[in-house]
């Protein structure tokens, strides 16, 4: 069951208990209760976007508010589309090296590591690909929808489900070899953060609020951090959800949570460093010694690293919902619900650029030097360059 929440974003809840009177009543849908997004003024350009290609893949996201973000591995990228649609593309022209079609909706990808590839569908299978050719290594069914790209190491790939569960395959054969089982609360935000791994160790962020690091091998947990603690007094109010991206700086871990907060955390044992209170679903970036989030209401901040707090903060973009905020070059580019595109500068938060798209962009951008891609709701997979104007 899906309802819409009115923080400024549609956000997709789904109810875990039986039946959808646990959630009747709990919020108008008034119009003049909903936060109007802000009007965009006009800005002082100061970078060029430069369209380099641009490519179809299938249906793009779909209809499930699916968040199927492309991966680059040496000089290709590769995108999946919600109806089955997998592609591997030269990264500088947009050239197609191969297609494939599955027979399955793909609601979770795209890994990549070596030379596979890896997608999960909205009928809990994982599936391997030969990064050569598309083809099929091995399918391995598990339970729960899987919202998130798998990851690999290459000796084992890391799967989290929407029913709270982490699990680990054989990256060769898809055998499992671990589950971990999360306390899942009533009401959860639709979608789930993607792991991360790193010298052999997990990073997993759960709808609890927490984030769990475990022994990639065994399953064994090392550290848990608490991002968030649900408070109040309603399902809706109590939700913590890490469903965006954490990132992992040297010997740093960053997370963030919905109704909860940015947190810095001790690598090694989970040990917590600093937080900000903040409210995200898109998860955190980092450059130029920042750390960066897009809060519900529409604002983009930029909080040092070293934890002395916030560095500058744009909040021109009220209740727009811009997704995360991705360094390139020496600027931040991210899309929001009308898909317009948006450029920041890393060093003080003004506009320096935007560009309309014509299709909105759930999916986060990802980035290599000073190019950025933008896979669209709709299916476009665009790549543009960007350089300071004269």
């Amino acid at each position: 069951m899906f309802l819409m929440l009115k923080r400024g974003v549609a956000i997709a809840l789904i109810a875990t208990t039986t039946g959808c009177s646990t959630v009747s009543g709990w919020f108008s849908l008034d119009d003049e209760e909903v936060n109007q997004p802000a009007e965009l003024q006009k800005i002082t350009e100061a970078v060029r976007l430069k369209k380099l290609w641009s490519e179809s893949v299938g249906n793009g996201q779909g209809d499930g508010l699916y968040r199927l973000t492309p991966a680059i591995q040496d000089d290709r990228i590769y995108a999946a589309s919600n109806e089955g649609e997998i592609v591997s593309l030269q990264l500088s022209s947009g050239k197609r090296i191969w297609r494939q079609e599955l027979d399955q909706s793909v609601s979770g990808g795209v890994g990549v590591r070596d030379n596979r590839l890896f997608v999960g569908t909205s009928e809990g299978q994982v599936l391997a690909l030969d990064t050569a050719d598309g083809s099929v290594i091995w399918r391995q069914t598990l339970r729960g929808e899987v919202l998130s790209a798998p990851q690999s190491d290459g000796r084992v790939v890391v799967v989290q489900t929407y029913d709270g569960r982490a699990q680990g395959l054989d990256a060769q054969s898809g055998d499992l070899l671990w589950s971990y089982d999360s306390n899942v609360p009533v009401l959860t935000i639709r979608g789930t953060s993607t792991p991360i791994l790193r010298d052999g160790t997990a990073y997993v962020g759960f709808a609890n609020g927490r984030v769990v690091a475990f022994d990639v091998e065994k399953g064994s947990v090392e550290w848990e951090l608490r991002v968030a603690i649900a408070q109040g007094r309603s399902e809706i109010e109590r939700m913590v959800d890490i469903d965006g991206a954490m990132e992992i700086i040297a010997n740093e871990f960053y997370a963030s949570s919905y109704q909860g907060y940015l947190v810095a955390a001790d690598l090694r044992t989970g040990r917590k460093l600093w937080q900000q209170e903040a409210s995200s679903v898109n998860g955190v970036s980092q450059g130029f010694s920042n750390v960066y989030v897009a809060d519900q209401d529409g604002t983009v901040s930029a909080y040092y690293r070293n934890g002395q707090g916030l560095r500058w903060a744009q909040s021109d973009l009220s209740y727009r919902a811009p997704t995360k905020p991705v360094p390139v070059a020496s600027y931040l580019a991210f899309t929001d619900f009308e898909g317009m595109l948006h450029v920041l500068s890393q060093v003080d938060g003004r506009f320096v650029g935007r560009e309309k798209l014509g299709d909105p962009s759930r999916a986060d951008i990802i980035s290599q030097g000073n190019r950025f891609f933008v896979f669209t709701d709709k299916g476009k997979l665009i790549a543009y360059e960007i350089s300071a104007k004269d």
